[in-house]
């Protein structure tokens, strides 16, 4: 039998407590009819593993009725929900904070009840799975031995042991390709919950793809925005961390959350006995071959793939240096030099500014429009409310921020982010007014819904403005469009004609995807089956539809049995890796996991 709390203390409880208790006995029962009824005709169930093995967002009564009635939702039952805290009303919608089991976890909610008392959104999200709990609070390690034994091992002995071991005597559960912070995080995850899994990485120490960046690079993202799972940021963290301070912590991190981490490493190949349920994954590390046989393979490669070089006739005759902004080493030895950067983005903007900052002479190429936004205007209007030492003073942790966000649901996210955009329009409008008097093509994306919107759905298209669009709003960085055409001994040539003088040559043309990247490893096939990476399916600029409801083939089954995809910005790789470790640690487990609506493919890698 179902349980519900029913607190009865007002009537916004009442209906609540109400709705919790007929859709847990409808989702309980399997009834997909009765738990439908319960939704609004416009509706939105977003599941993050708890009823599906999936992440995924269900739309409207028959989305909601196939959910209830499938093999995954049947195996959580039975399910009891509580109300977590006191809900709230306003402009005619109820909002509650949920509490949940299920006969295989945990979980954390929300719900969003409409006037008539239907729901409008619901999150559920899995926490934690029953049986395998993290060793944390009452469970955590005790960490030394009491008393004598003469065959006593340290825990240095026993760190030195599994380095030595693993790998080589005995083989990891997991391969994870790439050690930035999305593979990071995801080791970290997996460690606490007693995954075997080994971070393979071409550079050489953590942290690495960080401070090999351009000096001037920091993050855009504002410091609440960016923790890593367990171990905060400390109170005197810069807001916005430079880059090779990133680089530190990520190293210092790999270290206390005793990630098997191997550096100087690349994977050359993977392959996938189907039969054996085995991945053969060849990685050269440090000039050593060796062969790697995982259950489960995880590409976390960011959100990009491979840097854009395009091939332009004549390259080999310049005689001046060519670079793309992955290789710019920063502004110093370009002092007096003419440069060219090709693009107008995060990284365009970025080197262009530190360029002129040593009295390089810049030329920024704009191919298409550009959505900027300021990073002040940014932090007020869009990221203040729950990502900032304001919303931390009213209440709102990175915990609470995440759920909140996650919250809502990808098809009407736009309509909450578009507002903040509008008002940044009205705000600066002044600075947008000179950008565009200087030739600068601006967009707010292509529903005006700005900056989240287009990293979500491309992955690209914008800059987060920290000084530089100054800049060229002033012409103290020029600025041409077009596109590039050729290149002579000493210039660029647009394809209007437009000859530039160039020293340098940089190349802020962006990355391809991510699974292009793996196809190098895994080959074009497999790749193919798998289909694009990233991108919602909005049918918008470099975004094809069909709708997805989630991120393409992130953090969920794809096509390929146990080949998983894991990346996105810090708040991406801390969210987002939990779900992905929880799925993972239940195959580890050897605990069902039937997938509702398993990722399709529906554009080649």
């Amino acid at each position: 039998m179902t349980q519900t709390a029913e607190s009865g203390r007002t009537e916004t409880d009442r209906r609540v407590s109400s709705w919790l208790t007929e859709f847990a006995d409808a989702l309980s029962a399997g009834d997909g009819d009765r738990a439908a009824a319960l939704f609004a005709d416009e509706s939105y169930w977003r599941d993050l593993v708890s009823f599906t093995w999936n992440l995924i967002t269900v739309e409207g009564h028959a989305g909601v009725a196939d959910l209830v009635r499938s093999d995954a939702a049947r195996q959580a039952s039975p399910v009891s929900f509580s109300v977590d805290g006191t809900p709230t009303e306003g402009d005619g919608i109820t909002e509650a904070w949920l509490k949940f089991e299920t006969a295989i976890g945990r979980g954390t909610g929300h719900l969003r009840l409409n006037a008539e008392g239907k729901a409008w959104t619901l999150l559920t999200t899995l926490d934690e799975l029953k049986g395998h709990e993290e060793p944390r609070g009452e469970r955590r390690p005790f960490g030394t031995e009491h008393g004598a034994n003469p065959d006593r091992v340290t825990w240095r002995e026993r760190r030195e042991a599994e380095a030595a071991e693993l790998g080589y005597t005995r083989q990891p559960e997991v391969v994870i390709i790439g050690g930035g912070q999305g593979g990071i995080a995801l080791g970290a995850r997996l460690r606490q919950l007693g995954v075997e899994a080994i971070i393979v990485e071409s550079n050489e120490r953590p942290g690495d793809s960080w401070r090999k960046r351009y000096k001037s690079l920091a993050l855009h993202d504002p410091v609440w925005y960016d923790h890593l799972p367990y171990l905060k940021f400390p109170e005197n963290w810069p807001v916005f961390a430079p880059k090779d301070k990133i680089g530190d912590w990520l190293e210092m991190y790999t270290r206390v959350m005793e990630l098997n981490y191997w550096g100087s490493t690349t994977a050359k190949s993977a392959t996938y006995d189907s039969a054996a349920g085995e991945w053969s994954v060849v990685v050269d590390r440090d000039g050593e071959e060796v062969t790697l046989r995982p259950q489960q393979v995880v590409f976390a490669l960011g959100v990009s793939g491979k840097p854009n070089i395009p091939e332009i006739p004549g390259r080999d005759t310049f005689q001046g240096e060519v670079q793309h902004s992955s290789q710019h080493p920063g502004p110093d030895e370009y002092k007096g030099k003419k440069v060219v950067v090709i693009g107008s983005n995060n990284s365009a903007f970025d080197i262009c500014g530190s360029l002129w900052e040593v009295g390089a002479d810049v030329t920024m190429v704009q191919r298409s429009s550009t959505h900027i936004i300021r990073s002040e205007t940014l932090m007020e209007y869009a990221l203040g409310d729950l990502y900032s030492e304001r919303a931390v003073a009213s209440g709102i942790d990175t915990y609470t921020a995440d759920m909140v966000f996650a919250s809502l649901p990808y098809r009407i996210m736009h309509n909450f982010q578009k507002p903040a955009y509008d008002k940044a329009r009205e705000v600066d409008a002044d600075f947008y007014r000179r950008l565009e008097e200087a030739g600068f093509e601006l967009d707010f994306g292509d529903d005006d819904s700005g900056l989240f919107m287009k990293y979500l759905r491309r992955g690209s298209g914008y800059y987060i403005d920290v000084g530089a669009a100054e800049l060229v709003a002033d012409g103290k960085v020029k600025l041409a469009k077009g596109q590039i055409s050729e290149f002579t001994e000493k210039e660029v040539v647009l394809d209007d004609g437009t000859r530039l003088e160039a020293d340098l040559v940089v190349f802020a043309t962006g990355y391809g995807s991510m699974n292009r990247r793996a196809a190098d490893i895994i080959g074009q096939e497999m790749a193919d089956r798998v289909g694009k990476v990233w991108g919602l399916g909005s049918d918008t600029t470099k975004d094809p539809g069909p709708w997805e409801g989630e991120q393409r083939n992130m953090w969920k089954p794809t096509q390929q049995d146990n080949l998983w995809f894991h990346g996105g910005n810090l708040h991406q790789s801390r969210f987002y890796s939990l779900y992905l470790a929880l799925q993972l640690k239940a195959r580890s487990a050897g605990i069902a996991t039937p997938i509702h609506g398993r990722q399709e493919s529906h554009h080649s890698a």
